[in-house]
């Protein structure tokens, strides 16, 4: 090749954009080729290129356009009269199809000959295309006429052609992948599926104004196995062949693949050649539609596009200085790629260039060039190149190449110079890039920054690994510079750096003299982290209950600090009662002795632990205190504690009740009590309470007499309350004693109805009385009917059957075994045997008496 082909930014703007291609002009024996021919089209394959020309010839180059030695040469029945209008490759790249305007279409094998062949059609083949499957060996190949015609080999390995499709107009261009072939006509594109063995539709295209659509060439390219890439005349389609849906599958005489157009859009230029860059990029070339002020051609331009639905971006667009450009048609120019390796062949009749996606050393040169030192040195530290940091910085400094070892310390000069211009931020990225883990270097560049006081711009770019560890010095200055200038900043690196970077003591002290009230909470929190780096957790503690932080809980649990809150408890819970609880309730942890000890002048909080303890543990000796704390802070929990534990002193609880007047309490307790106490807390249930339903429940819980007989007598002084009791003494007190102590004269409010619901009572438990004895009765004479039954029924005697006593069988002929005695369990015997004194089989009632010994 020779050297880099010069390009032009097709657009001028205030600052010059990257290129993405760099651009050579290939050479050596294509050269020759090109001063005696011209070129009409070309195949690119991995191996190697091939070149058709306008006198018929084809030509096989390696990639730097050295000729290479093949059948193509050496046989001259494979040469064409004019000119070359298409050519294709296998995918191994072992043959090659052509065909012109001659009428003629040839398959040549470049390393064998068997399988050669030449046809002649009499009339112009525009174009022609092989099987792309590896395992084919040229025995099929498609030809585009006025049809669309396959051939294949048979086993006598003649060609069998096979007419796929009739055409509108002529086969423009073919594209062949997998089972699908594309092809272009006069009327626009069609896809053909070789399985279905039918097309899948017409992709029209829109007419150009003053010209005909054959009189543009159709750029089609598979970019995978079922997408399509269309460039025709200036508009650009990608289309996609997918499955039909269910919907689309119900309609009848339908393919089973669509072809979906995803996206359509028009260029500013005519296309001459597409292919993939990216997922949603393309490499476009193309031929702009103005003329010059001469009305020749323009340069052809390599466009970067990006596309989207039916929408469109130029990435980049470059103008192509190739040779004899102004004299060119559309027609003239073609493009083909090596995906794999993003390298693009830019053809014209009289010259080719390869264009190459730009490399990280030339984006480097291009950056200096323009300038660019910080990109460029960001660019080398991210992806490396043969240039340096050094070399970069020589650019800057202007320093010629002589010099150049007398300038190891280049770099540096370049770091001073940025500080110089205030550029802090700056230098300290640079010297992140250029110093790495040299120790050395970094305490040197670091005291620049001193001077300056700006420790605060390279603090975040210092080394901090073991691999690089700067003196504690360095880090202790750049504390103190946060402490005095950012105090925020100041307490984050303190929670970023590792505490063996600094001495801990030392910044204790600096925040110690320079303490501030403004800044209290952020130096309290610095301190805080500082006594936890040093191992002093309960300064830790007793900073972090200064500031209120609840970090202080979390603190304790990572380092077991139980021995150390035995004299914060109440600052814990004050700071958050439920998480301070937590870690109080441990009882591995921190022995509840010590909690209770801690909180007995503080009574609110030692019923909140007493209440938490009750519930994790609930024998715990201290329960006894919550009789008292629960009358005090919560009544409600009162009852049901007293009910549910047994760990107090009634006496005790009951004097606290009485004293708070809590009577349902009282009764509670009193009936616990019994005795005499019982009737005392009915008194309390009648005349404090006064609730009669709580009294007869009270009656009925105890079930006694005496307790009976005072609430019937109380009833009889206040008749409002008579139909209750009669109402809740059923099933316990027969109601003639409360209605015998009625008064003559006397009214009983609602006494009728009570009288009526009580008789209806008895009349209903009467009749289920009734009826239960009928139930019985008649299941007793069922059952008596059944076993009766049962026991009359006969038992089955055979002649294996032996008698358990004698052990002869059951049935024989002798006068003294004539009767036999038969048992439900299945057991016989001999009359004689048994005796007639046993009512009961002989051999269970034994085996009873075993499994009871």
């Amino acid at each position: 090749m020779t050297k880099a082909f010069p390009v032009q930014e097709s657009q001028t703007e205030e600052e010059e954009m990257e290129p993405k291609f760099k651009y050579q002009r290939l050479g050596n024996d294509l050269q020759n080729i090109l001063n005696a021919d011209v070129v009409t089209c070309t195949a690119v394959h991995s191996k190697f290129l091939i070149f058709g020309t306008f006198r018929g010839r084809v030509y096989l180059l390696d990639h730097q356009g050295n000729s290479v030695e093949s059948n193509l040469t050496n046989s001259k029945c494979h040469m064409h009269q004019v000119a070359v209008n298409q050519i294709d490759v296998d995918t191994k790249g072992e043959y090659v199809a052509t065909c012109s305007d001659d009428g003629k279409v040839n398959i040549t094998g470049l390393l064998s000959c068997e399988d050669n062949q030449n046809l002649s059609f009499g009339k112009c083949i525009k174009a022609v295309s092989l099987d792309p499957d590896t395992k084919s060996r040229v025995r099929r190949f498609i030809v585009g006429d006025e049809n669309l015609i396959l051939y294949e080999r048979n086993l006598l390995m003649k060609l069998k052609p096979t007419e796929l499709c009739t055409v509108e107009g002529k086969v423009l261009s073919i594209c062949w992948q997998g089972n699908f072939v594309a092809w272009a006509s006069h009327l626009g594109v069609r896809v053909y599926d070789l399985n279905e063995k039918c097309s899948l539709g017409l992709m029209k295209w829109e007419v150009p104004s003053q010209t005909r659509l054959e009189n543009f060439r159709c750029h089609l390219r598979w970019s995978s196995e079922h997408t399509l890439l269309i460039g025709w005349v200036d508009t650009i389609r990608i289309c996609v062949i997918r499955k039909r849906n269910a919907i689309e599958a119900s309609t009848s005489n339908m393919p089973g693949n669509v072809v979906d157009p995803i996206s359509t859009f028009q260029t500013s230029f005519y296309v001459c050649g597409l292919a993939t860059l990216t997922t949603n990029q393309l490499v476009v070339l193309g031929y702009r539609k103005k003329r010059s002020e001469t009305f020749k051609a323009l340069r052809p331009v390599l466009c970067v596009i990006e596309y989207k639905m039916n929408s469109s971006e130029e990435i980049c667009t470059d103008s192509l200085t190739l040779r004899g450009f102004e004299e060119y048609t559309v027609n003239d120019y073609s493009l083909g790629c090596m995906i794999d390796d993003n390298r693009y062949y830019i053809v014209a009749p009289k010259d080719i260039v390869v264009a190459s996606l730009i490399e990280t050393d030339d984006r480097v040169e291009w950056l200096i060039k323009h300038s660019k030192f910080e990109e460029a040195i960001e660019l080398i530290s991210t992806q490396g190149g043969s240039l340096s940091v050094l070399t970069i910085a020589r650019c800057v400094l202007n320093i010629t190449p002589e010099s150049l070892i007398n300038y190891l310390r280049l770099p540096r000069l370049y770091v001073n110079h940025l500080l110089t211009i205030n550029q802090y931020d700056n230098a300290a990225k640079l010297c992140l890039r250029m110093l790495g883990n040299n120790k050395a270097l970094w305490e040197e560049e670091v005291f620049k920054f001193v001077k300056c006081q700006q420790l605060r711009s390279v603090s975040s770019y210092l080394p901090t690994s073991e691999n690089c560890k700067l003196d504690p010095h360095v880090y202790e200055m750049v504390l103190y510079e946060f402490l005095k200038f950012d105090v925020n900043g100041f307490l984050n690196l303190i929670k970023e750096w590792p505490s063996q970077l600094y001495d801990s003591l030392a910044v204790i002290n600096a925040i110690h003299d320079n303490f501030r009230k403004q800044n209290a909470n952020e130096l309290l929190e610095s301190l805080a982290l500082l006594y936890s780096y040093q191992g002093d957790y309960e300064s830790a503690l007793r900073m972090y209950l200064k500031l209120q932080n609840k970090d202080v809980f979390e603190l304790i649990r990572r380092h077991e600090l139980y021995n150390v809150i035995s004299t914060l408890i109440i600052p814990l819970i004050e700071l958050d009662r439920e998480l301070a609880l937590r870690i109080l309730l441990d009882k591995n942890k921190i022995k509840p002795e010590l909690v209770v000890h801690q909180l007995e002048h503080n009574p609110e909080y030692l019923y909140w632990y007493l209440d938490y303890l009750q519930k994790v543990d609930s024998s715990n000796v201290f329960q006894h205190r919550l009789v008292s704390l629960y009358a005090i802070y919560d009544r409600e929990k009162l009852l049901p504690f007293l009910r549910r534990s047994k760990q107090y002193g009634i006496q005790e609880a009951f004097a606290i009740c009485k004293r708070e007047g809590y009577y349902p309490e009282m009764v509670f307790l009193l009936g616990c009590m019994g005795g005499v106490k019982a009737t005392d807390a009915l008194n309390i249930i009648i005349h404090s309470i006064k609730d009669i339903t709580m009294a007869i429940e009270f009656c009925k819980e105890h079930d006694d007499n005496d307790l009976w007989n005072v609430l019937i007598d109380e009833s009889t002084e206040h008749p409002e309350i008579v139909t209750n009791v009669l109402d809740g003494i059923v099933d316990y007190v027969n109601p003639e004693v409360v209605v015998g102590r009625i008064k003559m004269g006397q009214t009983i409010p609602n006494l009728r109805k009570s009288v009526i619901k009580i008789l209806w009572h008895y009349n209903i438990q009467e009749d289920m009385l009734f009826t239960s004895h009928q139930i019985q009765l008649a299941n007793y004479f069922d059952c008596h009917s059944e076993t009766i039954a049962l026991q009359r029924r006969g038992q089955k005697v055979s002649n294996e059957l032996v008698c358990p006593q004698c052990q002869f069988t059951i049935l024989v002929k002798s006068i003294a075994h004539n009767s036999i005695v038969g048992f439900k369990c299945g057991h016989i015997y001999h009359e004689s045997c048994f005796g007639p004194a046993n009512i009961h089989c002989k051999d269970c009632s034994m085996r009873n008496r075993e499994s009871v010994e």
